[in-house]
């Protein structure tokens, strides 16, 4: 059985959205280089982002997330992002309908249900799990090996410790661990 790798962009002070369910800049770190991240070229990041990031995607088998980001995404079109085989949505809503029943994505109901069937979709791969409402059930469940951020230079939060009011602030480039154009790569082993 694969690792379980909790994963997700984030700001510096922890938020994978704004106020207004928006991810704004944080995913800019996916545009700021000149290396293709995928087969579309249309993920272009700098070569130390490459080097940490490709890897990794290649050890997916299953992306979990939740209803939510399903919805936002709108299924990404039927097609698992960034190569992944499948992707199982937590969810107590059936899929939608007019949705392709052939397409590799899994509709199941509670995070227990949702891994088990991730778990066997991945055999030895990586499960990802993306952070939020359901990242958290998974992580309070102990199913989680790992947690994996992309910091990107951005507050979200309600009030900035340096603003005191509820406004967004980029800031410069980190400048330790693993640094990209735009984001710093973290990862953290879970203490059992």
């Amino acid at each position: 059985m694969g690792k379980v790798v909790m994963d997700s962009t984030v700001s510096v002070d922890g938020f994978i959205a704004d106020a207004n369910d928006q991810v704004g800049p944080l995913f800019d770190w996916m545009s700021s280089g000149d290396v293709p991240l995928d087969e579309t070229g249309d993920v272009k990041v700098s070569q130390a982002s490459y080097d940490y990031t490709r890897p990794y995607w290649d050890q997916i088998g299953v992306t979990v997330v939740g209803r939510h980001v399903f919805d936002l995404t709108d299924g990404w079109g039927g097609k698992p992002p960034g190569g992944i085989d499948h992707v199982v949505v937590v969810s107590h809503r059936p899929m939608p309908e007019g949705w392709d029943p052939e397409a590799p994505f899994h509709f199941l109901d509670g995070v227990e249900a949702a891994m088990a069937k991730a778990q066997q979709l991945a055999g030895d791969r990586t499960v990802e799990v993306a952070a939020g409402d359901v990242g958290g059930q998974v992580l309070a469940a102990g199913l989680v090996d790992e947690v994996a951020m992309d910091v990107a230079p951005v507050v979200f939060g309600p009030a900035s410790a340096t603003s005191g009011r509820s406004t967004q602030h980029l800031l410069e480039d980190p400048d330790v661990v693993i640094r990209g154009n735009r984001v710093l790569h973290l990862r953290y082993r879970v203490r059992r």
